[in-house]
């Protein structure tokens, strides 16, 4: 089995740029708005990938202005209304205030400080 066999679980995965187009017109068809949000462990298999692999994708596709947005509780869904992406922003921005958190914990320096010499060293 090679490499990429164990990673995502087939054994020829194609290029990251046509599952991305493969998943936004997924995304855009099956599962517009909250109500008809997909697991990522669903998501996951139906394009032979593994989680982690699906979640670098959905980056991807965010980076490029589509708006997947998602919860643990809603699943992945392309956001219908602007409540829908902004309750995916709000977890978003939840989730990178924990690690800016943990971070200053770990330099020994308040958040307001590290926050300043980010905007600083940027």
């Amino acid at each position: 089995m090679s490499r990429n066999e164990r990673n995502t679980g087939v054994s020829s995965v194609p290029a990251r740029d046509v599952l991305v187009a493969w998943l936004i017109t997924e995304m855009s068809r099956r599962h517009v708005g909250r109500a008809n949000g997909i697991t990522a462990e669903s998501l996951a298999r139906r394009v032979g990938i593994n989680e982690r692999m699906l979640r670098e994708l959905i980056t991807e596709a965010r980076m490029q202005g589509i708006a997947i947005a998602g919860t643990p509780t809603s699943g992945y869904f392309v956001a219908a209304t602007g409540a829908e992406l902004e309750e995916c922003c709000k977890f978003l921005r939840s989730r990178a205030m924990h690690s800016l958190v943990v971070e200053a914990r770990l330099r020994k320096v308040a958040l307001p400080e590290l926050v300043g010499q980010l905007l600083i060293n940027t």
